[in-house]
């Protein structure tokens, strides 16, 4: 499905694919900040299959001293979502790690929630890199782990230097996970325009929901503001690896 770019923008709804998969979404119920609980939890996944989601990897924080998650908690949530869940929609569950040193001893002890066995979905902080990113992708790679790192367009602070830092992880084997939302302008105008940077750039390998609540649902109907809408698309597709 290529849209001209001389023709009016696409809603984002219209460039989900029929079976798309979702590698980022927060709708297990009451165990971060995304679904509160499980009927809120059902309403998301139902109107999400309806704009063509098949398969939804949900990946709840987990975020020491906030949220405080592990895989039993998850599990339980899991369980209780997949127990009600009506359809043929298909969920799984990993998890969304913060970047930090407990993630050293987690890949090593081999505790690691992780999407298709060995991808490693990881946030940093909005406000500064950490210290010892590259150690810690380093200890990941070491233990089998691929990182994939969510967001990265809403990272300002990565966007000195010529991308450098995007150039070196890219190099060095990260993945990069760009949020649907941001292409509509949902996260402000500017990240809009960082998201067209980093798939000009071809930075983009995947793409994600990181749908929370039915405000995010109901952005799916704006249209898109980025330029590179072909590269969207490609990154969109690029998740059938996760079926």
């Amino acid at each position: 499905m290529i849209f001209n770019l001389f023709k009016s923008k696409p809603t984002l709804k219209e460039l989900i694919p029929e079976e798309f998969v979702d590698i980022h979404s927060h709708i297990l119920p009451g165990i971060d900040d995304g679904a509160k609980d499980i009927k809120e939890s059902l309403v998301l996944l139902s109107e999400m299959e309806k704009m063509g989601f098949k398969k939804i990897i949900a990946t709840p924080h987990t975020y020491p001293g906030l949220y405080e998650n592990n895989p039993k908690k998850i599990i339980k949530s899991y369980d209780l979502v997949n127990s009600n869940l009506k359809g043929s929609l298909e969920i799984e569950y990993a998890t969304e790690y913060f970047t930090d040193s407990y993630l050293i001893e987690k890949a090593e002890n081999k505790q690691i929630l992780t999407i298709n066995k060995n991808y490693i979905l990881i946030e940093l902080s909005f406000n500064s890199k950490p210290i010892n990113l590259y150690e810690i992708v380093f200890k990941l790679q070491l233990n089998d782990y691929i990182p994939i790192i969510a967001h990265p367009e809403r990272y300002i602070y990565m966007f000195n230097n010529n991308l450098k830092d995007f150039h070196k992880l890219k190099k060095i084997g990260c993945k990069f996970q760009l949020n649907l939302l941001s292409t509509t302008g949902y996260y402000g105008k500017h990240i809009s325009q960082l998201s067209d940077k980093l798939l000009r750039e071809n930075f983009i390998d995947f793409v994600g929901s990181d749908i929370h609540n039915l405000r995010h649902i109901k952005e799916f109907e704006s249209k898109i503001k980025i330029n590179e809408v072909e590269k969207l698309e490609k990154a969109i597709d690029s998740n059938r690896i996760f079926s």
